[in-house]
This record gives structure tokens, C-alpha cells and sequence, in this order.
């Protein structure tokens, strides 16, 4: 696989490890398998004070969105944009006939077939997935896969936003705008401006940057960039304010300036 594909493996053993806490936030019994050594090495290489703790929030508020777009929203398609290693097929309880689109890289969707290779999909579900270079031409490709623009759809961006250029960011988000009916959600996160250039982060992000993964975009308006492209905020928020779930670190208000942050959001389709 591709370096950026490899931040997959990363998030996978960062799962693994918050799945074999007492106090777990959700249980992925497949993480261990798909992250591999590969994917705990780079966990020891990328060692961060909040990245474990950061991931565990972000796969748990994203499983929370989820599970409430199908039993609120009646959404009838989820596609996971740059699906790397998530599992959520194979380990939520969806409860209703949905068709979930995985994107990503050939290569990686290649190797996660493999490690999930006698993995069973609940009964009400549809997997299809579709090998795609995201900072390229995808949607004919989703099209043709069996994706139904008329169909409400819930667009899961994660942990993907940063790894593309601004105009690249941005152009994803509305082409996810162009693809969706009334009633489409996309939910994700992105980082703080600050975030790029935090001297504390800076070995993390350093090593990123050697392993061919840079972190390239961030923004201090999350609203107003959704809104540009499409959307309408329904939620932003950071991990650590109410309702997020657990977080040992200290939270800034927004309105102070320069602070790195990571930001989770939900939005509808404007």
C-alpha cells in the first residue's frame, strides 16, 4: 500500500487498543486484525499524547452519527470516503437494508479484503467497494458501482479532510453536495489552521511528512467551510465539550485565537 494508505493501519491499532480497555468506547473486534504490525508500528512512531484518545472520540462520535442518520433520517446509503480500515459494516448493528459504498485506493481495499476475509455482513446489508484515487474523478466510478444520486444518502469523511490540498478539500466536499438528494448528511473532521504548525505536534507531524502522509489543510471556520461547499452545520464540536464522550485534556473556547484543535461535525445538505 501507499504511505497515506498505510495512516489506515495507524487508525486501526488505535481502535484495537480502545477496544481492549475495561472502559471502552466501542468494541471493533476486527481492528486488531486489519491494523497488523505495520499498523502499531506506526502507532509507536506517530506517539502523540492525544491520539489514541483522539480516535477513540472520533470512531465513536462517527458510530453515534451514524446509527441516528438510519433510525432518525432514514438514510438509505452510507459511503465511507476513504474507507482505509474502518469495520463499521461488520461490527454495528444497522438494523435496516442499507447499501454501504466503501472508496478508497485499489491497494488498500485489496489488503482489507483479505484480512477481514471471512468476516460476516449482517443480513440487512449491501458492501460494494470501489477502488478510486479521491484527488481525481470518482463519481462515474461510485455510479457505476450501483450508487443512486436519488437516494438519501450519509457521507462519512474521516481522518481525510487534512491529508488534501484546500481546493481539493474543498471540491470533495461539493462534489459530495452535487451527488446527494433532500435529506443527505456528511459527517467528518477536520483541524485547526493552528493544528499544522503546533511546535508541540511537530515531531508527529514531521514523521508524517517523511512517510509520504503531510498534513496539507486546515481551517478555524468549520461552518463556513461546509457552507461554501454545499452544507449547512449541524454540529461542531471539539473533543471535550458536552456530550463528546471521554477526554482527559483541558478545552480552549473557539474564540481563542492560534490554538491547534481538532473539530468533529455533522451537516445537512443545504
Amino acid at each position: 500500500m501507499e504511505a497515506v494508505s498505510h495512516t489506515a493501519q495507524w487508525t486501526a491499532a488505535a481502535r484495537a487498543l480502545e477496544s481492549e480497555r475495561e472502559d471502552a468506547l466501542f468494541d471493533d473486534p476486527y481492528a486488531r486484525a486489519v491494523a497488523g504490525e505495520k499498523g502499531f508500528d506506526l502507532l509507536k512512531r506517530y506517539a502523540s499524547p492525544v491520539t489514541v484518545d483522539y480516535l477513540a472520540l472520533r470512531t465513536l462520535y462517527l458510530d453515534q452519527v451514524l446509527l441516528a442518520a438510519l433510525e432518525e433520517h432514514g438514510v438509505e446509503q452510507v459511503v465511507l470516503v476513504a474507507a482505509g480500515m474502518d469495520t463499521r459494516p461488520y461490527r454495528l448493528e444497522w438494523g435496516h437494508k442499507v447499501a454501504v459504498f466503501e472508496l478508497d485506493r485499489a491497494p488498500l481495499l485489496e489488503a482489507k479484503e483479505k484480512l477481514l476475509a471471512g468476516a460476516a455482513l449482517p443480513g440487512e446489508l449491501t458492501r460494494t467497494t470501489v477502488a478510486v484515487d479521491l484527488a481525481g474523478s470518482w463519481e462515474t466510478a461510485l455510479r457505476d458501482a450501483g450508487f443512486r444520486t436519488e437516494s438519501r444518502t450519509l457521507w462519512i469523511v474521516e481522518g481525510l479532510l487534512y491529508y488534501l490540498e484546500e481546493e481539493a478539500a474543498r471540491g470533495l466536499l461539493t462534489t459530495l453536495a452535487r451527488l446527494s438528494s433532500p435529506g443527505a448528511r456528511v459527517a467528518g473532521d477536520v483541524i485547526s489552521v493552528a493544528a499544522l504548525s503546533n511546535p508541540v505536534a511537530r515531531p508527529f507531524i514531521k514523521a508524517l511528512e517523511e512517510d509520504g502522509a503531510p498534513w496539507l489543510f486546515g481551517t478555524d471556520a468549520p461552518e463556513e467551510l461546509l457552507r461554501a461547499c454545499g452544507w449547512t452545520a449541524e454540529e461542531v464540536k471539539q473533543p471535550g465539550e458536552e456530550g463528546s464522550g471521554r477526554w482527559p485534556y483541558a478545552v480552549l473556547p473557539r474564540q481563542v485565537p492560534d490554538v491547534p484543535r481538532n473539530f468533529l461535525f455533522t451537516a445537512a445538505l443545504r
